[in-house]
């Protein structure tokens, strides 16, 4: 049987590949390891771009802060070269924002999250393609 963490983070990946296209982006996964999770086309501009999935941890002892660990196994923080975005998933949310290399990423909460971070759609949205 998986390891917990091993199956958590699966079911992020899933969840945020849904997010994803449910915002009408097209999404593929690496056959390969690859530093990042997944390689998605805007489906406004074209533009393709990668991605590395985190499941965002709450941190009660913050007051309830959510943290995205963008670590390597290397304990390094990823860089530009090795994803565009960080994704963090959050139950079903899921929220993208642009990799600034840092080692975390902190919100004080949900609502500031949807403010700092994108949220992508949980939902299908009516996108024309």
């Amino acid at each position: 049987m998986a390891h917990r963490s091993e199956v958590v983070g699966r079911v992020s990946e899933m969840t945020a590949r849904r997010a994803l296209l449910n915002a009408g982006y097209e999404v593929a996964k690496p056959e390969t390891d690859e530093p990042y999770d997944v390689v998605f086309r805007d489906p406004v501009n074209g533009d393709w771009a990668t991605a590395q999935i985190k499941t965002v941890r709450v941190r009660e002892d913050r007051g309830g802060a959510l943290v995205i660990y963008a670590k390597k196994g290397n304990g390094q923080p990823y860089t530009k070269a090795d994803a565009d975005y960080i994704v963090g998933v959050l139950g079903n949310r899921v929220y993208i924002t642009e990799n600034t290399e840092q080692a975390e990423y902190w919100s004080s909460s949900e609502t500031r999250a949807a403010e700092r971070w994108i949220e992508l759609p949980a939902e299908l949205v009516d996108v024309a393609l």
